[in-house]
């Protein structure tokens, strides 16, 4: 009896509709990178619809070319010649964030589609706005080169009311980029900051159900159910105790559930004893530390038979956002840790 991961279509369908909701006169860019936050390329079809699909490495980008035809976006852009014209040739859009990759680009003697990624304040990655003018200045020169759109990325976009992104918008509004298509909203953007929506919104967590705030948002759905079977039901005794460093011990006679999940599956060994599990509908808290393929949960005196489903996040009871509190973790984390001996399946 295996752990499962059942991806639904039907949500991620949805999230792409709300995505549209919000932003009605924007392109998408669908951030599929990470192996589409965990939840597999190959299972998360319905986003490849979008106008654009983001990812972080080439490799990603050979897989999605099995997959679909939709332009691709290659986020950290390109270092040496061989994978520029691999890129060119699976048909990326190449993002620029260093002068480095200007000198590399700038004498494309193929059709190359350019984004050019400004720093407006988070500091990681991007271009100064002086780079940007002299970057703008060299590609135009070359006609093979195509420039499509001038992007930035927020550092505090999930926190609505931090100054940083008045400050990172304002930096962003300044530039002299009117002829070019603007790009700066990620998820937590785009439902908060209307004004920068721009041409092209780039929707990465709320796609997979998830509030980019940390708590649940209702008008998502979860895409991705993570469930493992109950292996062993067994009495336990007032006082004694469960798991690894005894962590947890009963306060009466109870029940303990032990569930065929762990850490090496990418339940989190950091959660907390009380975190909520789902069992035929009704939650039971974790008792005692994670193991590597095992965890126990406090029953009491329900029935639960072993074979029954325990859902560790992806139901309307029980959203990632939680499990994600009670590790002191965030729901990426949990969704990208997800481990190939998981069995994922689309629903």
């Amino acid at each position: 009896m295996h752990a499962v991961a059942a991806i639904s279509q039907s949500a991620l369908a949805h999230n792409l509709s709300i995505v549209r909701a919000q932003a009605p006169h924007c392109k998408i860019v669908s951030m599929v990178k990470a192996n589409a936050y965990g939840h597999h390329l190959s299972h998360s079809t319905p986003l490849l619809q979008a106008d654009l699909l983001g990812v972080s490495e080439l490799s990603e980008a050979r897989q999605l070319r099995q997959l679909c035809n939709q332009p691709i976006l290659l986020l950290p852009g390109v270092y040496n010649p061989t994978d520029l014209n691999e890129a060119i040739e699976l048909g990326c859009h190449v993002v620029i964030h260093h002068p480095s990759q200007v000198a590399l680009i700038a004498n494309a003697t193929q059709a190359l589609n350019i984004w050019l990624k400004v720093d407006t304040g988070m500091h990681r990655l991007g271009l100064s706005a002086d780079e940007l003018n002299s970057s703008i200045q060299q590609l135009v020169k070359n006609p093979n080169i195509h420039i499509e759109a001038v992007m930035s990325h927020f550092a505090c976009a999930d926190e609505p009311s931090n100054v940083k992104n008045l400050q990172q918008i304002s930096h962003f509004n300044q530039l002299d980029i009117a002829c070019f298509n603007r790009s700066m909203a990620n998820s937590a953007a785009i439902l908060s900051q209307p004004s920068v929506h721009f041409d092209y919104v780039r929707p990465g967590i709320m796609l997979y159900g998830v509030s980019p705030f940390g708590e649940p948002d209702e008008t998502l759905q979860p895409v991705m159910q993570l469930s493992a079977p109950v292996v062993s039901i067994k009495k336990i005794s007032v006082g004694e105790c469960v798991g690894y460093g005894a962590t947890w011990q009963a306060k009466e006679d109870t029940t303990i559930a032990v569930i065929g999940i762990g850490y090496g599956d990418g339940y989190p060994r950091h959660a907390k004893n009380g975190t909520p599990v789902l069992i035929n509908n009704t939650l039971y808290p974790l008792a005692g530390r994670v193991s590597m393929d095992l965890i126990c949960v406090d029953i009491g005196n329900a029935l639960v038979n072993i074979g029954d489903k325990a859902i560790l996040w992806g139901h309307d009871k029980l959203r990632v956002e939680t499990i994600a509190q009670y590790s002191d973790t965030i729901g990426y984390e949990l969704l990208t840790h997800v481990s190939s001996r998981v069995n994922f399946i689309k629903t």
